[in-house]
Formats: structure tokens, sequence, C-alpha cells
């Protein structure tokens, strides 16, 4: 009779995978980047809380919550991540360029005016992007999706890059903030979610931010100007495994998170992107169809060709040298040859 319930169960078990509702599933603990956002209502939540347990049969369970609603600072995620407090996490890479300041690479600004340059831009970069998370973070990045282009919201008139001259910024990362300071502009560190503060009281004059983020986070209530400049690139938002928890994993439940976060999660995040601007620039302006609810009337500010061509020579000649010091040349030279060779622009090595 033993020998008989042995065989059974083997059958079962080989019969199992995700086929039919595991007797033990696989719980995560995931943290989402900042909840009042579009990526995390559209994307990362409806994807860990209900896509990924459903496709698998109920092999994983999945708790949810964001780093905002934990109290966590965006700096402190992944090196938290990499303790196994958490198994998943995301949030923007440029939060974490104080541990790793190679990751700024992956977040170049002025390099990528469009969704398909800058998916290139981040596919070149990802070979890097998962050896920086593997060494300074103890973490398997899963996928790397993009927030809107980094545009600037100004409380008070600009109409070209010199009415930055003087203004108190936030930048949406280190290496904004050094292209701000460049232009004459003082880099003011603001969190996102105090920025409509900052703007209302005077801290700050402006602030970058996606334009879909601004509009989602009420910054039109408190500036008035719109510059549309891509002056903090894409802002990508990396995720990411615990490496002990990925390890742990069978080589049959890691291809399937992969290939889910791949086809379900990160596909369409980048999909939506190719409008993202159009659309969201009409919601804060009213040029054109807001289709996430009323339009506010901000001033949109066109960019000229020759503040574009201003801003990538302070990027080729300031800002990217600047980065090299901090990365040094062994990553310079991994950027050159995969970032890049995709954007046409080469950093020299010190």
């Amino acid at each position: 009779m033993k020998k008989m319930v042995s065989s059974l169960l083997a059958v079962s078990a080989l019969g199992a995978g995700f086929a039919a509702t595991p007797a033990f599933a696989e719980d995560l603990s995931v943290v989402g980047s900042w909840s009042s956002l579009p990526l995390y209502k559209q994307y990362e939540s409806p994807f860990w809380t209900e896509t990924l347990p459903a496709d698998s049969n109920g092999e994983f369970n999945v708790e949810m919550t964001t780093h905002d609603q934990m109290g966590i600072g965006g700096g402190d995620v992944f090196r938290i991540l990499s303790d196994g407090v958490f198994d998943v996490a995301m949030t923007v890479g440029d939060y974490a360029v104080g541990d790793a300041p190679e990751l700024e690479g992956l977040d170049v600004p002025l390099v990528a005016n469009t969704a398909a340059e800058a998916k290139a831009m981040v596919e070149a970069a990802r070979p890097m992007v998962d050896d920086i998370f593997a060494d300074r973070f103890n973490a398997k990045v899963l996928a790397v999706a993009p927030y809107p282009p980094q545009v600037v919201f100004c409380a008070g008139e600009v109409n070209t890059l010199a009415d930055l001259k003087g203004k108190k910024v936030r930048g949406s990362g280190r290496m904004t903030t050094k292209f701000l300071e460049a232009l004459g502009a003082t880099g003011v560190n603001v969190a996102f979610s105090e920025v409509p503060g900052g703007l209302e009281r005077g801290v700050i004059d402006c602030a970058v931010t996606g334009a879909g983020s601004g509009y989602s986070a009420g910054w039109w209530e408190v500036s008035d100007h719109l510059m549309t400049i891509p002056l903090g690139g894409w802002d990508p938002v990396v995720t990411a495994m615990n490496m002990d928890k990925w390890n742990s994993l069978s080589a049959e439940q890691q291809a399937f998170i992969m290939d889910e976060v791949k086809t379900k999660f990160e596909a369409p995040a980048w999909a939506s992107a190719a409008d993202a601007l159009k659309n969201d620039v009409a919601c804060l302006t009213g040029n054109g169809t807001c289709p996430a609810g009323d339009a506010a009337s901000m001033k949109l500010v066109e960019v000229s060709e020759a503040d574009v061509a201003k801003a990538k020579e302070i990027l080729t000649t300031t800002v990217l040298p600047e980065w090299a010091e901090r990365a040094g040349n062994d990553w310079v030279k991994r950027w050159n040859d995969s970032v890049g060779a995709t954007v046409g622009v080469t950093v020299p090595l010190n």
C-alpha cells in the first residue's frame, strides 16, 4: 500500500507544474514604485497582484505594497532588497545612483527623444544593469520599464533654457541636476511627493519629472509653464528580485517569471510610452484631447533648435565627462561600446 501511495504521488508531481493549483504556493513580497502614479496603477499592481498569480494557477502568491506606502525613501529600496527584507522591488534607477554611480548611464538625458529610441538605449544598457544589480544589490533584474519623458514644470515665466539660470530647480536624477547646474541653475534635492509644496512656497522655482507623473500628482496646480525638452531622460524604473530568492526558485519558475514579466508587464508599459508625451502635454496644457481626465491650462513652451543644440553641447562637454570620473573607465568603456554606440555618443576616458 505504501509503495502504491508513493507511486501516485510521484506521478502527480510530474504532472503538476503550472497546470493545477499547487499544494504549496511560492509567496512573494513585492514593493512597487510610487502608488499614485500611472505606472504602478496601470501596470505594476495589476501584473503582480492579478496576472502573475492567475497565469501560474496559484503557483505564486503575491503580497504587494509600495515604497511610499511603507515610508521607505526611494534611495533605500534596492539596498533593503539586497538584505532580503522583501523579495521583489521596483523603483527609479536614478534613486540608486548614490550606491552605484555607474547606474547613471542607464538614463542619460537628451539622447533619446522617442519611446523607440529610449527602448533601444535601455536594451543596450541591460547587460550593464544586470551586472550592476548583481554586484551592488544582490539582485536579479527582471524588467526595466519607462516613466514618461522627464520635462520641466515652472512656477513663473520661462521661454528658453537660458531662463533657468539663477532658478532653484528640482532635478529628477543626478545627471539632470548636474546639467541644470551647468546651465547656471541651482539644483535642489526635493522628494517627488514634496514638490507641489516646494513650488507653492517658492522653495523651488521649477521641477523636472515625467509629464504624466506631474499631471497625476497635480503639479499643474502650482506651476504654470511647461518646457518639454527631455532634460531628465525617461527615468527608467528597474524591477529586481533578491538574488537569494531568485536562486531558490526552480529553473521552470524562473523561466515562467521572466516570460510573464517581459510579455505582460514590460512590453505593454513600453507600448504605452509611444503616445505618452503627446497625451500628457494635452492633459497639462489643453492643447489636444486629454485621455486621462480634465485638462489643465499650463503654457506650453516650445523648445528651439538652438536650445536643443546648446543642451547637447553641455551634455557632451560637461555632464558626461563628470559622470565618467564618478563611474570609472571600465564602466565608461562598457557604456561607450553599448549605449553610446546605440545613441551615437562617445564619452572620453580619463
